[in-house]
């Protein structure tokens, strides 16, 4: 398939329903309406272009789900093999996902690092590209076209921007892509408090050891932070605050309520809005949709289930 006939169109910019949070002037970029439920096919794209580009036939990536979907999804079209490493408790929504695109999944570790360590060992002994989600420097131009989106959707730059943080490779791109258009945006990062290690990182200027990253927005579950991303970040300035567990899952049960299906990752951005004195207009970025359902019915329907 050529390269030009596979970019899908620009994610919709909507003015949050009536409902959704007590704030006015605030709009959702649906990075969610993807037919791959998830922002993360704009920064495989590229990548999979590359690494056919130098000759390669396969990548080698590892991923919690939604990359490893997106990787899946931009190998299909390009004719490479995708084998993807995730952790044992990957979800089972996602790991169908990655399955119906013809990935190969291996399961193994008990989080996204563990599993991270063997897909480069596979990697290396196979002699094919390990494709590291948030330290390929192509995927940030592909983040970058949501924040040029944004400003071109609403006609100006937002006055203020909040992103969930997994890897930290998103925020990177689109905060660079709309400091390119002045500097009257503020960036907040929102960061799960059970998976902190992104924020302790930028404020403390470096990479930092972190044992936790049992969050069920397991699109930002990372316990290990990359350098690269770290160094991005602290160079934008940009703030960081820790939202809860039950704080997450009030956020997709609010989004629920608005008839918006969103996952954990998906939610951060609305969960970090009171943690935030916000100027408007306001975008919040929803990544992304897949979540299993059982998990789903128990951020709807029982929220207090979860730490605070």
């Amino acid at each position: 398939m050529s390269e030009s006939t596979i970019t899908p169109a620009p994610s919709p910019l909507e003015p949050a329903p009536a409902g959704l949070c007590t704030r006015s002037d605030v709009y959702l970029k649906r990075e969610d309406t993807h037919e791959l439920g998830s922002f993360k096919w704009r920064g495989a794209l590229p990548a999979l272009q590359k690494y056919r580009r130098n000759g390669a036939t396969g990548v080698v990536t590892a991923s919690t789900g939604n990359h490893g979907a997106a990787t899946a999804w931009a190998a299909q079209r390009l004719g490479l093999s995708a084998t993807v490493f995730g952790p044992e408790h990957t979800s089972r929504t996602k790991l169908g996902l990655m399955e119906d695109l013809g990935a190969t999944v291996i399961q193994t570790g008990v989080d996204l690092d563990e599993a991270k360590e063997a897909a480069v060992a596979y990697a290396v002994a196979r002699t094919l590209p390990f494709f590291e989600d948030g330290d390929e420097p192509v995927q940030l131009p592909g983040y970058g076209e949501i924040g040029r989106e944004i400003v071109g959707q609403l006609g100006e730059p937002p006055a203020t921007l909040l992103v969930p943080v997994g890897n930290g490779a998103l925020i990177s791109g689109v905060a660079g892509a709309i400091r390119e258009q002045g500097e009257s945006t503020r960036t907040v990062g929102v960061v799960p408090s059970a998976a902190p290690v992104m924020a302790l990182s930028v404020r403390a200027d470096t990479p930092v050891p972190c044992e936790a990253s049992a969050t069920f927005a397991d699109g930002l579950a990372v316990r290990v932070a990359i350098p690269s991303a770290v160094a991005a970040l602290v160079q934008l300035a940009l703030t960081t605050v820790l939202v809860s567990e039950r704080e997450l899952a009030l956020a997709v049960r609010a989004y629920a309520r608005s008839g918006i299906r969103v996952e954990g990752a998906g939610a951060a951005a609305l969960a970090g809005l009171e943690h935030v004195d916000a100027e408007c207009p306001t975008v919040l970025l929803v990544t992304g949709r897949n979540i299993d359902e059982s998990l789903y019915r128990r951020a709807v329907d029982h929220p207090e289930t979860f730490e605070s």
